[in-house]
C-alpha cells in the first residue's frame, strides 16, 4: 500500500503542502494545466527551489496579477463545481472550503454561507487547496498520515486585526488533533495548512511503518530559527488497520455511591453512543475503594455522555483527553449453522482473517434452547464462518 506522511516540525501551509508534493515528484507541468481547470485568472504560478539551512526544497508561490476579490462560500463552491477538476477532487475541495466556513462562522458568530473570506477566499489559497488535493491524488497514495502539528505562538496581524497565534479559525480547525509550540513566535500552522491536512490525513501523530522512497520538502517564506520546511516521506507501508481516527477519553473516579448502580450507568452510556464502557477497580484517597469508570467515545458524542456521567453517578469532575484509535478492517456475516443463525464478527487486514467471534447472545439463546454447552455453539459458529471464508474466496479464483 502506497502511503504519505507529512512531518510538521515547523508548521504547515498550503503553499508548504504544495512545495513538498513538487519537490516529491508531482510534475510542475501537469500540476498548472490541472489548476488551469479551475478557470480562475489574474494569477501567476512561480516555482523554484530555495535552500533552508542547508536544506534544499520547493518554493511554490501563487502571485496576483490584479486585486482579488473577498469571496463567500457560495462564489468559491460555484467555481469549483463549474471546474473541469475531476469529480473526486471536487468533493473534497468543496469539504475542505466547507470547513473553513464552519470554523470562521463559530469564530464569528455568524453562518457559514453568510462568511467572506479574506486571506483564504483570495486566489492564492484556493491554488494551494485545489493543488494540493490533485497532487496527492497524482502520486497514487492510498492513504495520508502527519504528525503532530507544530502552532507557533505570539500574534499574527490579518484581516480583521492582530490575532493570538494559532489563530482563532486554526484552533477551530485543529480540534480533535494533537498540537504543540515551542515558543518560536510566529504562526507556523496557518487555517489553509491545517484544513488541507485535517482532510487529507487518517491519523495525526508517530510515522507509520513505511519503507520510504521519496521524499519532498515545501519550503516556507518566513526565516525562523529551525528549518521552515515541511517535509513529506512517500513509501510502501502495512495495511495492518483501517485509518487511524482521534476519539476521546473520559475517566472519572467514584468511591461515594452504591456499586449496584454502575451497571445502569454504563447500559446508558452504551446506549448513547459510548464505543466502549467500561470499570477498572481503584483504591482512593484514606484506601477508601473506588471505582475508575472509562468512557471512550467519538467527539461530537462527549456532550451527551458527560450529561449521563453528571446526571446518574456522584462525581464532581470528568477528564477529557484525546486518544488515537486503530482498527483492523470487519464486516459482520449472518450465517445458518446446523444449530440456528449466527451474527459472527470478521476482522481483518489485505484480505488475510486474523479473527472470527460468533455473537455471544446467539450463541446463548441457541444454547439455552438446544439445551447445549455454549461452547459447542460457539465452536459450530465459528467452523461455519471458516468454511464460508474457504469457499468464497475459492469462488473467487
Amino acid at each position: 500500500m502506497k502511503i504519505a506522511y507529512f512531518d510538521c516540525f515547523s508548521g504547515v501551509s498550503g503553499d508548504m503542502i504544495v512545495g513538498s508534493l513538487l519537490d516529491a515528484g508531482v510534475d510542475p507541468h501537469w500540476l498548472k494545466a490541472e489548476l488551469k481547470k479551475l478557470r480562475l485568472t489574474g494569477y501567476r504560478i512561480e516555482i523554484k527551489q530555495k535552500s533552508v539551512h542547508a536544506v534544499a526544497g520547493i518554493k511554490f508561490t501563487v502571485i496576483p496579477n490584479k486585486k482579488q476579490p473577498h469571496r463567500c462560500l457560495p462564489e468559491i463552491e460555484q467555481l469549483i463545481k463549474s471546474s473541469g477538476l475531476n469529480e473526486r477532487a471536487k468533493a473534497l475541495c468543496l469539504k475542505i472550503f466547507q470547513d473553513l466556513a464552519e470554523a470562521e462562522a463559530k469564530v464569528h458568530r455568524k453562518k457559514p454561507q453568510d462568511i467572506h473570506f479574506h486571506e483564504v477566499g483570495a486566489v492564492d489559497s484556493i491554488i494551494d487547496i485545489a493543488a494540493a488535493v490533485v497532487g496527492v491524488e497524482s502520486l497514487a497514495v492510498e492513504r495520508v498520515y502527519a504528525s503532530w502539528i507544530h502552532v507557533g505562538t505570539g500574534y499574527v496581524d490579518c484581516q480583521h486585526g492582530r490575532l493570538p497565534v494559532p489563530a482563532p479559525a486554526t484552533c477551530e480547525l485543529l480540534k480533535g488533533i494533537p498540537i504543540y509550540s515551542t515558543g518560536i513566535p510566529t504562526e507556523l500552522t496557518t487555517p489553509t495548512g491545517a484544513v488541507i491536512l485535517k482532510n487529507l490525513c487518517c491519523s495525526f501523530g508517530a510515522m507509520p511503518d513505511m519503507r520510504v522512497r521519496t521524499i519532498g520538502y515545501g519550503a516556507g517564506s518566513k526565516e525562523l530559527s529551525i528549518p521552515n520546511l515541511l517535509r513529506l516521506m512517500v513509501g510502501e507501508g502495512r495495511a495492518l488497520e483501517e485509518p487511524g481516527e482521534t476519539i476521546i477519553l473520559l475517566e472519572t473516579n467514584i468511591d461515594d455511591m452504591n456499586p449496584e448502580l454502575m451497571g445502569y450507568v454504563e447500559d446508558r452510556l452504551r446506549d448513547a453512543g459510548a464505543l466502549d464502557v467500561f470499570l477498572t477497580p481503584v483504591y482512593m484517597k484514606k484506601n477508601r475503594p473506588g471505582i475508575l469508570l472509562s468512557v471512550v467515545a467519538q467527539r461530537q458524542m462527549m456532550d451527551a455522555l458527560l450529561s449521563i456521567i453528571f446526571r446518574e453517578t456522584t462525581t464532581i469532575g470528568v477528564r477529557i483527553q484525546p486518544v488515537e484509535r486503530r482498527t483492523l478492517q470487519r464486516k459482520q456475516l449472518k450465517l445458518k449453522t446446523s444449530l440456528g443463525t449466527v451474527r459472527v464478527k470478521v476482522s481483518y487486514h489485505d484480505q488475510e482473517v486474523l479473527n472470527i467471534a460468533p455473537e455471544y447472545e446467539d450463541c446463548k439463546r441457541i444454547a439455552k434452547r438446544k439445551n447445549l454447552p455454549i461452547k459447542v455453539v460457539y465452536d459450530e459458529a465459528k467452523g461455519a464462518a471458516q468454511n464460508h471464508i474457504t469457499d468464497t474466496r475459492e469462488g473467487q479464483v
